[in-house]
């Protein structure tokens, strides 16, 4: 049995059918217990993600019905196969009786701890196969279609500091593989969604550099100071604005190195261009 958390909520049977409960508190309710397998959640835990502060005065009686409609439901998706008991009662609420790797969230959160751990043992190959397999759960905003209370909008926020991180390390890591070039479109598409991330700008920027494409590096220096200007009031990183000053300073440098000297004329004027082929 898989619960998939990432994206919109469903379940899918070891046989691969999903199932889509219609149900959204059947949904929120175990999608709270889901996201911590195997331990009891408290009833009053599950009633202020259901309910919040405004929880009516039979909270614990139609809590109860929904957690009867969701056995009903697991055991339907179960079909023909040996039954297990998923939803547990246990003191001081209920329990999901499943493994971690039976949830996408908790997946995706080992292979990013996996891919970190990669990185900083110096195996950027190996690092980028967990961020494959991390990328590969992601199938949109966690929890979508499912309205969320208090309880799983804290958990959200850390998926998605979680995603950043994990789009962070996939830079990092076609950096150390030297596949910046290959990169330039991801790392746009990475500007364009997250507009206000300076790490990300600063990545394109040195790629686009790197990659000896200097005018569209000072161009995106540009875009970004314009994008902060606008959006916050804010100027670049002091970091960024050396960055384009050394974006600059090569260019003028390499300006002032191929200028001709005044009163002279340049060596590839007076020197025929035969001469340069035989001579290599």
């Amino acid at each position: 049995m898989q619960f998939n958390l990432i994206g919109p909520f469903e379940i899918v049977t070891d046989g691969g059918q999903a199932y889509a409960p219609k149900a959204p508190k059947v949904c929120q309710m175990l999608a709270v217990l889901a996201l911590q397998p195997r331990e009891a959640v408290g009833s009053d835990t599950l009633v202020r993600e259901l309910w919040g502060e405004d929880a009516p005065s039979n909270a614990i009686g139609t809590l109860q019905t929904h957690v009867y409609h969701a056995r009903r439901m697991l055991e339907d998706a179960q079909g023909d196969a040996p039954a297990r008991t998923l939803l547990v009662t246990q003191a001081p609420g209920y329990r999901l009786d499943i493994a971690d790797d039976e949830v996408d969230v908790h997946l995706f959160e080992r292979f990013v701890r996996r891919a970190q751990g990669e990185l900083d043992q110096g195996s950027p190959e190996r690092a980028a196969h967990h961020l494959r397999r991390a990328q590969a759960l992601w199938r949109g905003p966690m929890l979508c279609n499912v309205p969320v209370g208090g309880v799983l909008t804290g958990r959200i926020a850390h998926l998605e500091e979680l995603r950043i991180r994990a789009l962070e390390l996939r830079v990092e890591t076609e950096n150390r593989l030297g596949r910046y070039r290959e990169f330039l479109p991801e790392l746009r598409t990475l500007v364009n969604d997250h507009p206000l991330h300076e790490w990300f700008h600063g990545q394109l920027i040195s790629a686009l550099h790197r990659a000896g494409r200097r005018g569209e590096a000072l161009q995106a220096y540009q875009d970004l100071y314009h994008i902060l200007r606008r959006e916050l009031g804010l100027e670049p990183s002091a970091e960024l604005q050396r960055l384009q000053a050394e974006i600059l300073h090569v260019d003028e440098h390499d300006a002032v190195r191929l200028r001709p000297r005044k009163g002279t004329v340049s060596e590839s004027a007076i020197t025929p261009p035969w001469t340069t082929a035989v001579a290599s």
